[in-house]
């Protein structure tokens, strides 16, 4: 192979890399713009079910979602649990919000297992909330 053929080689793979990179690039941005977006919509969810629910209504549906995380096998179950527990020993709505500060932000650290079990935790919370209150469909 003649020096042109192996740099030509050597610039072809370093394009393909580059737009390798540049792709996996705007996914990332991607999942953490609709992570960004989740969160905030979650943080809504939460506030207003903190501040329109009853204590036994947040308790019943904190059962409902650890018993759902359970069943979905999740490892990150026990912390969950652990944080619901602390967040039930306190008064008032801040425990609550500080609960959904603490979990979501102990399973947001890097990596692709924490990224999919912060999405399992979302989905059983959804699953769990529309079996509490379902919606009519259209």
């Amino acid at each position: 192979m003649s020096k042109e053929e192996k740099s030509y080689e050597w610039d072809l793979l370093w394009q393909e890399y580059t737009k390798s990179l540049e792709n996996w690039k705007t996914l990332f941005e991607n999942i953490q713009n609709a992570n960004k977006d989740m969160q905030a919509k979650f943080n809504e969810i939460w506030k207003k079910a903190t501040k329109e629910s009853s204590l036994e209504t947040m308790k019943l549906f904190g059962e409902n979602w650890q018993k759902a995380l359970n069943d979905a096998g999740m490892k990150y179950f026990k912390e969950f649990s652990g944080a619901w527990q602390e967040a039930m020993n306190e008064t008032g709505a801040d425990a609550f919000k500080k609960f959904g500060e603490s979990w979501q932000n102990n399973l947001l650290v890097p990596g692709m297992g924490q990224m999919e079990a912060y999405g399992d935790l979302m989905k059983k919370f959804a699953e769990t909330w529309t079996s509490m209150w379902p919606t009519k469909s259209k």
